[in-house]
């Protein structure tokens, strides 16, 4: 009798773990990646009246690139890597937190491996380029300023149905169509503290979602203090060497200012935390 109760208490504790394996296995077999083709173009990156490490604007040209729809999700991550990191904040739609920028690198060889792509994280140019909508960014209405920099707009003539660009025109605060938060990120006003699944809030003009908000996102580049010059530069990977690399995008535990497009911080390689996640770029063949 014993034995009965004992077998049967160790089948129920293990119940969880051996579902968890199973809902893993099944979904090896089902994986999809979605990402969006970024149409290059020029915007000016950074932002003159911020933060001193978002000084200088200044123009960029970036080539076409592929960017992933939504965060890395858990349940992609245990696909691949046969765990989930994400400690007591399971959900396997959500993104992908507690992962270092050196993890991601092993994640991106077997990933790639796998798939035969050669998926990589976004540079930060890119990545801030995408977020403003690259060449479909709309200028959206709002009363405070500063509004995050300036980029090249593509404005709607409602009379002729044409569209015409229009330079130095003042840039938005967030990753969407809104002039707020709380329609497109998932922050510290709306979040009750934890991540969400993915594309639950609205995309920006690219249909590309979270870009603000839920976790903060790794960059490829190595951090600097300060970027930029007067004269424009094409496809900037940052630094060649540095101690920390570049987080863009805020997460659930931010305040709004700390989900403006132009916002910048610098971890460690191997800083873990649960707001922190990541997304993946491509280059066009």
């Amino acid at each position: 009798m014993t034995r009965i109760l004992t077998s049967l208490l160790l089948l129920v504790l293990l119940q969880p773990a051996m579902a968890q394996r199973k809902y893993e296995r099944n979904y090896k077999d089902t994986m999809q990646i979605y990402t969006v083709r970024v149409e290059g173009g020029n915007f000016d990156l950074g932002a003159d009246d911020e933060a001193s490490d978002r000084k200088m604007a200044h123009n960029v040209k970036l080539h076409d690139f592929m960017l992933g729809t939504y965060e890395v999700t858990q349940y992609l991550w245990c696909t691949i890597m046969d765990e989930n990191p994400g400690g007591s904040n399971r959900c396997f739609d959500c993104p992908v937190n507690n992962v270092s920028w050196t993890e991601v690198q092993t994640f991106l060889e077997k990933l790639n491996a796998r798939t035969g792509h050669h998926y990589r994280l976004p540079t930060e140019a890119e990545w801030e380029y995408a977020a403003r909508g690259g060449v479909k960014e709309k200028l959206v209405k709002e009363k405070t300023n500063p509004r995050g920099g300036v980029n090249e707009f593509l404005i709607e003539d409602g009379e002729k149905g044409e569209r015409r660009r229009v330079k130095e025109v003042p840039g938005k605060r967030y990753a969407g169509r809104s002039a707020g938060p709380q329609s497109i990120a998932w922050y510290k006003a709306n979040s009750q503290d934890h991540v969400h699944e993915v594309g639950r809030k609205q995309p920006n003009e690219l249909g590309i979602y979270d870009l603000c908000g839920n976790v903060e996102e790794w960059c490829s580049d190595f951090y600097a203090t300060s970027y930029g010059g007067k004269h424009p530069v094409e496809n900037p990977k940052g630094p060649a060497s540095g101690k920390s690399h570049v987080v863009r995008g805020g997460s659930f535990v931010s305040d709004a200012n700390e989900l403006i497009i132009t916002r910048r911080a610098a971890y460690l390689p191997d800083t873990k935390s649960v707001s922190l996640g990541f997304r993946l770029a491509e280059d066009v063949k």
